[in-house]
């Protein structure tokens, strides 16, 4: 086993952890395993996410050209031969997502029980696939969109609220394919991997309520335009579980969270460090988070001195944000900085968060690090991490700091990765 002095460099290493959690579940690892055989008749791909472009890759590698059209965001696409990659907006949806749903519907509206579709679906999907509900407009539910991720509801909830102003979503889309055989592959990144959740479970048949949704709005005192409400005042139109178009219906996790996490905690224990998994599906405010997270470092600085041996702390899931400030920040980003805050330069601690698709929240940049040097620098050059804190302008803060960490699109989902690492005498 590798020893503790090894870890020379705690921001490249936290790094390299990062990038192993993301190699994980890159779609053409993960993809062809699941891949069947090609069906009597027509074999259609289809699908939308972060990863879906990645993973009709994967698809086409395997079989080669192949007749479907995914949904993927800005930036996201790949060649593909035979399968179409349409790009369109994330988080808040756009036009251009709004035409290729309508295409992708079409796409699969005369199948017949010989058919094969292939459901490739990943988180960012909810964004994606669009189609307001009827007697909604695409600014409607833009408007919604926005004050849901604003207002620091967890994606589930998020999730109900979508569903109930779509006709895609809940089960939607595969209901669309029956009398077709569907195979869904799902790249997770919600917390407990429900495939009823990711994506917000276009391909999943779900129990939930317009009552439900109508709930979640008045609970984060969301308003909305009579039609909305107008919309969730109506019987529901998701999909039940037992619903007999769901029969001929399977699906299939690929690539978790756990998993990731996992990959990245063998790596720190062979690099001979103790690994400490804090769950695969925390949940709260991305700040309360951190600065909780930093008190645990804190509090085992003492077993670290006296073993001499690092602890890593791992954790994944989603974090949110309650929009207070105009910054430009991500929960990612607002994670470290409050655990940075907290830890105020705390010998040995050094704290990295990013998201595993390469973007955090509202920036192009997938998360941050920060050691015990971090703050201090940056205050020498006028930054304010307090300020920062409190205007959600963590993003701004770091990239003063010249902590931020800069993937550019990964091509896959398997949501937020943290990680804590405790070091003897740094």
């Amino acid at each position: 086993m590798a020893t503790s002095s090894q870890i020379t460099n705690p921001r490249e290493f936290l790094t390299e952890l990062f990038l192993r959690a993301v190699a994980a579940a890159d779609p053409m690892r993960v993809v062809p395993p699941f891949l069947p055989a090609k069906p009597k008749g027509r074999l259609l791909v289809i699908g939308a996410g972060k990863a879906s472009a990645r993973m009709a890759e994967a698809v086409e590698s395997h079989y080669g050209p192949c007749e479907g059209l995914v949904i993927t965001r800005y930036g996201y696409a790949r060649d593909c031969a035979g399968i179409e990659i349409v790009e369109a907006a994330h988080p808040v949806p756009d036009a251009a997502g709004v035409a290729a749903t309508q295409r992708l519907l079409d796409l699969v509206s005369d199948l017949t029980p010989d058919d094969l579709v292939l459901a490739l679906i990943s988180g960012g999907g909810s964004a994606l696939l669009c189609a307001p509900a009827a007697g909604l407009t695409v600014e409607e539910k833009m408007g919604v969109n926005r004050a849901l991720l604003d207002s620091g509801a967890p994606i589930g909830q998020m999730n109900v609220v979508r569903k109930h102003l779509s006709l895609v979503k809940g089960g939607r889309l595969a209901a669309a394919c029956h009398p077709a055989q569907v195979l869904t592959l799902l790249i997770s990144d919600v917390p407990g991997d429900d495939p009823a959740q990711i994506a917000s479970g276009p391909m999943a048949g779900d129990g939930s309520t317009p009552a439900d949704a109508l709930a979640i709005l008045d609970q984060y005192k969301i308003a909305v335009s009579p039609a909305v409400r107008a919309t969730l005042n109506r019987p529901s139109s998701v999909i039940p579980v037992d619903d007999p178009r769901l029969a001929a219906a399977e699906t299939r996790i690929i690539a978790s969270p756990l998993h990731s996490l996992s990959i990245a905690g063998h790596l720190a224990e062979a690099s001979g460090c103790e690994v400490r998994m804090l769950g695969d599906a925390l949940e709260g405010e991305a700040r309360d988070l951190g600065a909780a997270q930093a008190c645990m470092a804190k509090a085992l600085r003492k077993d670290v001195e006296s073993s001499g041996r690092p602890i890593v702390l791992l954790s994944g899931g989603e974090c949110t944000v309650t929009r207070r400030g105009d910054g430009v920040g991500g929960p990612n980003a607002e994670f470290v900085l409050s655990a940075a805050l907290e830890l105020d330069g705390c010998a040995g601690i050094h704290v990295l968060a990013c998201d595993t698709d390469g973007v955090d929240g509202a920036a192009e940049v997938a998360g941050a690090y920060a050691g015990p040097e971090t703050l201090a620098q940056a205050r020498q050059i006028g930054a304010d991490p307090a300020l920062a804190l409190a205007n959600n302008d963590a993003h701004s803060f770091f990239g003063t700091a010249s902590s931020q960490i800069v993937t550019g699109p990964t091509l896959t989902n398997v949501n937020d990765f943290r990680a804590v690492i405790i070091t003897p005498g740094q």
